[in-house]
């Protein structure tokens, strides 16, 4: 690295308060409708003139807008991706990216104290900040989804636990790529609003249900064969991990198929580079959490008595894996 790559780098964050603030103060909507002035903009949004100026210039700079004159316009990529009237809009998880800034700024206290310094984004938050993030994870998995689903091989298995499925994103794609399939939602109750509007949203109601409960704690019924567990395990300490995947291995009939997606590290630890900071993720907003290792995993799914466990062939982004393991 050299001394200017380090100092862009301790820079950097002023390019991602710029997105947030674009995406917060919802400016790519308003100028997707029809390109405006800032002057124009300020007035509909109550928003000074000088500041949101400023922003707007510095978003074209960025090549997220376009400038003409005094007149500012989206691109087609921001069109597509940051207007909320774009299906493809991803500013579900930018806001839930915006709402962790707060905690990572808090970075050296928990490092220092080993405790957490945010609420926990799947259980303590409530209104804008808990639909963002369910919706944000809801704009990431629907990007992997639909070839995950096109590559595990489902043939045969009628029941799936979608384990912590949130909004049911992967359910839904299980579901769309397997006709015979039905599947079950399992998530808190606070939950259970956004995952049946998006089930609902896909006209798959009378295929995919919600049961609410506790992951640890309560009962996840049986019968099933197939329990997908995407991104939960690093949000547990090991022992708590240990008592998920008993619990999934028990809810799956004999041959079943467990599936656990997560940001998977080397046995070093420290590559890939995204496991190994979304591991301080989880010491900023958990008590136990960190990213694992695929020896860990590997180690997990063996002690809980599944065969065949293997990590599957799947090439994911930041670093994301898939473990699987036969009852």
């Amino acid at each position: 690295m050299t001394l200017p790559e380090l100092l862009q780098l301790s820079s950097s964050y002023w390019s991602t308060c710029t997105v947030h603030a674009g995406v917060k103060l919802d400016v790519f909507t308003h100028l997707a409708e029809k390109p405006r002035t800032a002057a124009e903009l300020a007035q509909i949004m109550s928003a000074d003139n000088r500041g949101l100026e400023m922003l707007l210039n510095a978003l074209t700079a960025m090549e997220l807008l376009q400038k003409e004159g005094d007149c500012f316009s989206v691109t087609s990529f921001s069109a597509e991706h940051l207007s909320q009237k774009s299906p493809a809009y991803m500013g579900h998880i930018i806001m839930h990216h915006h709402y962790l800034m707060e905690g990572w700024s808090k970075l050296d206290e928990a490092v220092t104290s080993g405790t957490p310094v945010r609420p926990r984004s799947s259980h303590d938050t409530k209104g804008a900040e808990r639909e963002s993030f369910l919706m944000g994870m809801f704009n990431l998995a629907s990007l992997l989804a639909p070839q995950i689903a096109a590559k595990i091989d489902l043939r045969g298995r009628r029941r799936l636990l979608d384990l912590g499925g949130g909004p049911g994103t992967y359910a839904i794609y299980f579901c769309q790529e397997n006709p015979l399939l039905t599947a079950v939602l399992y998530d808190l109750p606070t939950t259970r609003p956004f995952a049946e509007r998006t089930v609902e949203r896909f006209a798959l109601s009378d295929r995919i249900a919600f049961i609410e409960g506790d992951i640890i704690r309560d009962p996840l019924g049986t019968g099933f064969d197939v329990v997908w567990i995407s991104h939960l395990l690093h949000g547990e300490g090991p022992e708590t991990c240990a008592t998920i995947v008993a619990k999934a291995v028990a809810a799956l009939n004999e041959g079943g198929l467990l599936l656990i997606q997560e940001f998977i590290l080397e046995d070093s630890r420290t590559a890939p580079l995204h496991p190994a900071l979304f591991s301080l993720n989880m010491l900023i907003g958990t008590p136990s959490g960190k990213a694992y290792s695929q020896g860990e995993l590997d180690d997990m799914l063996t002690k809980a008595g599944l065969r065949e466990v293997k990590r599957l062939s799947v090439k994911l982004p930041n670093g994301a894996g898939i473990m699987a393991g036969v009852r």
